[in-house]
């Protein structure tokens, strides 16, 4: 079975009440419209862990909100190749919370665009 580089394996989702609530306590934040942005650099972890999140509150089909949950993960999983390189020069990880904060349903462009924008924010401050 071959592996592809721009998957999402279970190491690079957040999860776990600890970490989730560590980075929303201490993380830095930020906004590119339409994500609000937490991160927290952790140095216990290898790679880039993400939490995406879009607001029952705004879109309340779940069909829509996966819709949007899995047009953010497409264009992460595209971009990130930058991140993991620098990452993994400093044997560090990150945790990133997207927060998916507009009731219009954008594109994949204007997603992606955005993403992108973000990872190279992080990576500036990195």
């Amino acid at each position: 079975m071959e592996t592809c580089e721009h998957t999402l394996s279970k190491t690079e989702r957040l999860c776990g009440q600890k970490r989730i609530s560590r980075l929303f306590e201490e993380g830095e934040s930020g906004f590119v419209y339409p994500y609000r942005y937490v991160f927290l650099r952790d140095t216990s972890q290898r790679e880039a862990a993400l939490l995406i999140s879009v607001s029952k509150r705004y879109h309340k089909r779940a069909n829509k909100r996966n819709l949007l949950k899995r047009r953010t993960r497409e264009a992460f999983r595209m971009n990130n190749s930058d991140l993991k390189s620098i990452l993994t020069k400093e044997s560090s990880g990150i945790d990133l919370a997207l927060i998916y904060s507009t009731k219009e349903i954008l594109n994949y462009n204007t997603i992606e665009n955005a993403v992108r924008k973000i990872l190279e924010t992080i990576q500036e401050h990195l």
